[in-house]
């Protein structure tokens, strides 16, 4: 099996079973959710990747990755304004 297949089917199930867990535990939070997933997804890609040969789709994983740290970062500044304003 390629794995291309691979990794979409591991970040379908990361996802599915972060949120399974949040519901059990009722309370859904976006931030939380986001985060996990960018957890899973840059172990996912850095358990697919190969250091010789790097096919082109993961060239755009890796923007995604990149996109993500970036709101991540968001998420942290504002989270940290939110405790110094208090």
């Amino acid at each position: 099996m390629k794995k291309r297949p691979i990794a979409t089917i591991l970040i379908a199930a990361w996802l599915v079973l972060i949120a399974i867990f949040m519901l059990l535990a009722r309370r859904f939070d976006l931030e939380i959710f986001f985060v996990l997933w960018l957890i899973g997804i840059l172990v996912i890609v850095e358990l697919i990747e190969t250091r010789q040969v790097r096919p082109p789709w993961l060239q755009y994983v890796k923007y995604l990755i990149a996109a993500g740290i970036i709101l991540f970062g968001a998420i942290v500044a504002r989270k940290v304004l939110e405790i110094l304003a208090r």
